[in-house]
């Protein structure tokens, strides 16, 4: 078995962050919490995943903070998996992977479903990056500069 190269304590936060969601198995999983599934069961059956797979995703998942147990809804004896503050700012991500493939997609008429805004009935803008001032951004208009140091506090 070969092991997987760890992202955990790199300086970029794009290697960071696929420590904790960088395979399709966990963006489904977080997918399926979004559009409410809690149990088990319940991902195992929608995704067809082995339950082994799914346990350490979900441990996973739960060890990163994106997802937290807690009593069932219903009162029952079973825990249920719900998403945390962190794992509901994965929205825009899972909105953004999902704008691109329907842009992209070389058969976009395959896609099942638009997503829609509740209130008013109509389907959702694409994302955009804007500036502080308001500008909308390309990439082009963008750089990466080294983090300030921390300042020293002086004795």
């Amino acid at each position: 078995m070969v092991k997987r190269t760890s992202f955990e304590g790199d300086g970029c936060p794009v290697a960071r962050s696929l420590e904790a969601i960088g395979d399709w198995w966990t963006l489904l999983i977080i997918r399926e919490a979004m559009l409410g599934l809690r149990r088990f069961g319940e991902f195992q059956s929608k995704l067809g995943m082995a339950k082994n797979i799914l346990s350490a995703r979900l441990r996973s998942m739960l060890d990163h903070g994106i997802l937290a147990m807690v009593p069932a809804s219903d009162g029952s004896a079973y825990q249920e998996y719900v998403l945390t503050p962190k794992g509901r700012g994965l929205f825009p991500i899972l909105v953004a992977l999902r704008q691109w493939s329907e842009e992209f997609d070389d058969t976009p008429e395959e896609i099942d479903t638009i997503m829609i805004d509740r209130a008013k009935g109509r389907p959702v803008k694409k994302l955009e990056l804007h500036a502080e001032d308001g500008r909308l951004l390309s990439l082009a208009d963008i750089t990466l500069k080294p983090r300030p140091a921390p300042r020293r506090r002086s004795a």
